[in-house]
């Protein structure tokens, strides 16, 4: 366990090094002791600050929602990162890269709640209860530690890699079968990477509903008109100037982002 005063540096390395654009060491270098626990304290530390800076917590995402990649981080369960109004990307404004450290793309299939989620006693059927629309999304993750080489506690404390989003309008989800949606990511007519619904811990609602009991725990409600993206379908593809990532849903149509 860190201090009060060691999670409070640990923020302020991470909120320097997304101002500066110049990514940092692993914390865990600098902070051998920090915890899970430690690193979500990081995380609500930089959102407070944030919030009070102006910013509108807009949702949430998960992260390590697939088994392989929680086998990577040697982990058994996902974590989760906040989504904020000034994260919210348009498919019609190309987005410049030198904003970010070191972008990555990765395709979700969205959600977008029409009501409040239950907390700590959440279920799928909660979930599907609560949401207006499910909606093909394209997410933007960053890590402000130097080469990607985070550990679980590293990308937690840096607000689970998030940067920015977009979704496409969707559908109600009851009109789809959500283990079942096909992805595809292509660049120029090239496919970069495809995958199905149900890489997201089986079924992508099930995701949801993890974060909504997690997130209790730390006092964060899934309110009405919040967007969450459960995890990606697909690997992540680095990000280039230029290109125009499109992805592709069957069932919920395309969504796109072009980068400068």
């Amino acid at each position: 366990m860190l201090t009060d005063p060691q999670r409070q540096h640990a923020a302020q390395i991470l909120r320097s090094a997304e101002h500066r654009r110049t990514p940092v060491a692993p914390l865990t270098e600098a902070f051998p002791e920090i915890g899970t626990e430690d690193a979500y304290e990081i995380q609500l530390i930089n959102i407070r600050h944030r919030v009070g800076a102006g910013a509108e917590v807009r949702g949430h995402k998960v992260g390590l929602s697939s088994h392989v990649m929680q086998q990577m981080m040697g982990v058994d369960e996902p974590d989760y990162g906040h989504l904020l109004d000034d994260m919210e990307l348009s498919p019609h404004r190309p987005v410049p890269v030198s904003r970010y450290c070191a972008p990555r793309i990765e395709v979700e299939v969205g959600f977008v709640l029409g009501d409040d989620l239950p907390g700590e006693n959440c279920t799928p059927a909660d979930v599907l209860a609560a949401t207006e629309r499910v909606v093909p999304a394209l997410e933007l993750i960053d890590s402000r530690i130097r080469d990607w080489r985070i550990s679980i506690a590293d990308t937690i404390a840096d607000n689970a890699s998030s940067a920015g989003y977009v979704i496409g309008e969707g559908r109600d989800p009851r009109e789809l079968d959500l283990k079942a949606i096909d992805a595809r990511l292509t660049h120029g007519g090239e496919l970069l990477a495809e995958g199905r619904s149900d890489a997201v811990l089986g079924d992508p609602a099930v995701s949801v509903a993890w974060l909504a009991r997690t997130v209790a725990r730390f006092g964060v409600p899934l309110r009405k008109g919040h967007v969450v993206l459960p995890g990606s379908c697909t690997r992540a593809v680095d990000v280039t100037a230029g290109a125009t990532f499109t992805a592709e849903f069957t069932g919920l149509g395309p969504v796109s982002l072009s980068f400068t």
